[in-house]
């Protein structure tokens, strides 16, 4: 959901261009955020186009209502993207869409806003949820975990290398006084860290871990790929955004996956009743160009990656 200042969305002539746009087909924004990629899709829609857009937070459902009200060829629905199967069949759109975009991530909007509590330039309370009514704040969670629960989750999801000494660390200063807000949590981990990064905070990817954990993206993303072929018209296209390796290496994994016919068994001229591939993969990894980085430096790591449904 990478976004700029003034929410701009990222890749997004690439991703109106790799989705080859039907002007009456029917697309799914999975990520609305604030409606940058749903209103570039309407533009290059014609009058019996449609978006259905899909978001978990809530302040984004209220954008989505508000886009709603002055273009009826938009609604929105609030859920996570996991659930995008369920969507599709109660719109009675599942098998026809033309086109699903994933834009994976935390948005401009939650990081700028600091009691979101998803970044640490700012104080505010330690909560990180997509959706704040639903499931447990981040601050809750470490209220309670075990250093060896912490630790896997800062080295599973945020590749951090000190996990061991920042999770001991938390927990004694947990001990000490509650981790509440998000410049604590922040000092504690620059306390506990032995290397520092260039031009990377020492939080950045503690932080990046418990908000992933916290709002169980991964398994939300696996979840909402596998569903992803099955809601597809043939030749409609599927566009992800992804911000980091670990969301990349998923995307690229699955769009290979159903990209490849089943293996042969050895001896065998055919694999029985193997079913055909259901993707094709289009192009290579998309990339931001300078000029973009330089107008917004968080579309910086993005990777736009698209497969093709096949008939």
């Amino acid at each position: 959901m990478g976004g700029v200042r003034g929410h701009a969305p990222v890749l997004l002539a690439e991703v109106i261009e790799g989705l080859q746009i039907r002007t009456d087909g029917i697309y799914m924004d999975c990520t609305f955020g604030r409606g940058g990629h749903t209103r570039a899709l309407l533009e290059a829609l014609g009058p019996e186009g449609r978006v259905i857009a899909i978001d978990r937070d809530p302040q984004a459902v209220a954008a989505g209502r508000a886009l709603m009200a002055e273009e009826p060829r938009v609604s929105i629905e609030h859920a996570n993207f996991d659930r995008l199967a369920e969507v599709a069949a109660d719109r009675g759109v599942a098998g026809r869409l033309a086109g699903l975009l994933f834009d994976l991530g935390v948005s401009s909007p939650q990081l700028d806003e600091p009691a979101r509590g998803f970044g640490f330039q700012v104080d505010g309370p330690l909560d990180m949820r997509m959706d704040p009514g639903a499931g447990v704040s981040a601050a809750e969670g470490l209220a309670s975990a075990a250093a060896e629960d912490i630790a896997r989750v800062l080295r599973t999801y945020g590749e951090e290398r000190d996990a061991r000494r920042i999770a001991r660390a938390i927990v004694a200063a947990r001990d000490q006084h509650p981790i509440a807000t998000t410049r604590r949590l922040a000092e504690v981990v620059a306390g506990a860290r032995r290397r520092s990064e260039r031009r990377r905070h020492p939080a950045t990817r503690t932080f990046q871990a418990i908000r992933i954990h916290v709002n169980d993206e991964l398994g939300a993303l696996d979840a909402a790929l596998e569903q992803a072929p099955g809601v597809l018209a043939g030749g409609g296209r599927l566009a992800v955004i992804s911000f980091h390796s670990l969301e990349d290496r998923r995307v690229k994994r699955f769009m290979r996956a159903h990209s490849r016919a089943a293996p042969v068994p050895r001896g065998m001229p055919v694999a029985p009743d193997a079913p055909p591939p259901e993707l094709r993969t289009i192009g290579r990894a998309v990339r931001p160009g300078d000029d973009e980085v330089r107008a917004n430096p968080r579309a910086r790591s993005a990777v736009l990656r698209i497969a093709e449904r096949l008939s």
